[in-house]
């Protein structure tokens, strides 16, 4: 708690150019550059990245916290403790509760699990958990050969899960600012009559439209770069309000960042939200 007091207070005291200079200089940390008019011109000016040696580094790392070596992965990355989305774990355990202990969960672009394997052990045995992961063909035949459970379950499309299950809650854990056609998969989500969704880790920035840029992964990491959109909190708030009630509007993971444009530097938020069916 004292650190979080701290820190917020030094970054209230200081300066926004200063800050942004800070987070120029840290070159270890994943950079957002450019304003680009469209997803192709963002695509334009990326150098792409190698999906099978993510799926490898990925399965791999999950594969260690599947066998209890360790603890925690997030974007292929292993932790020695859990870094919980504490808002989220709420809003599965609200479902849950509406259900009478069920809780089925549409994880889209859930990879190979991530998300499954951080929230599992935090709810209760008394929920009867179904959790679909929704991802690219080389991500679900990897999950079903290596990670598919009972409980655990992969899927080529939306389609294909709905046809099985009847979720109670879609996941969107950092993956709408990565989709071209996101506004595509949110109306199939809405026109599917889900319950509840529930939105983590996602770049907001305090504009009217969408930013669309370009995302430099580090090397430490895996070098890579794509489009990347900073989605407008306003006009997320307009599509989903004729549908959904906005239940909760949280801080995630991944804290406040800027994306650069030449010389000057534009502030975003990770965020979350949970949305809840009228």
């Amino acid at each position: 708690m004292i650190g979080k007091s701290l820190k917020r207070l030094l970054k209230n005291c200081i300066p926004p150019g200063a800050m942004a200079i800070r987070h120029f200089f840290s070159r270890s940390r994943i950079r957002f550059v450019g304003h680009f008019a469209s997803w192709e011109a963002a695509a334009g000016a990326s150098k792409g990245y190698d999906d099978s040696r993510i799926l490898e580094q990925v399965s791999n790392a999950l594969m260690q916290v599947k066998s209890g070596k360790a603890i925690y992965e997030r974007d292929s990355v292993l932790f020695d403790e859990v870094h919980h989305s504490f808002p989220l774990l709420a809003g599965l355990l609200r479902v849950a509760v509406e259900n009478g202990g069920q809780l089925t969960v549409l994880d889209f672009g859930g990879s190979l699990g991530s998300s499954y394997f951080q929230c599992k052990h935090f709810l209760p045995d008394s929920v009867a958990l179904t959790w679909c992961v929704v991802e690219q063909e080389k991500f679900v035949q990897r999950g079903r050969d290596a990670f598919a459970t009972d409980e655990l379950q992969f899927f080529f499309s939306i389609e294909e899960c709905l046809a099985q299950h009847r979720p109670h809650v879609v996941l969107f854990a950092s993956v709408l600012q990565y989709l071209e056609k996101a506004d595509q998969i949110l109306d199939s989500v809405v026109a599917a009559s889900i319950p509840y969704v529930l939105i983590d880790r996602t770049p907001f920035i305090a504009r009217q439209d969408d930013w669309i840029c370009v995302q430099e992964v580090p090397a430490s990491i895996y070098e890579a770069s794509y489009p990347c959109a900073l989605l407008s909190s306003e006009r997320l708030v307009r599509r989903f309000s004729a549908d959904y009630h906005l239940i909760a509007d949280f801080e995630a993971l991944g804290g406040d960042g800027y994306v650069q444009t030449g010389i000057r530097m534009f502030p975003f938020e990770y965020r979350g939200m949970i949305w809840r069916r009228y």
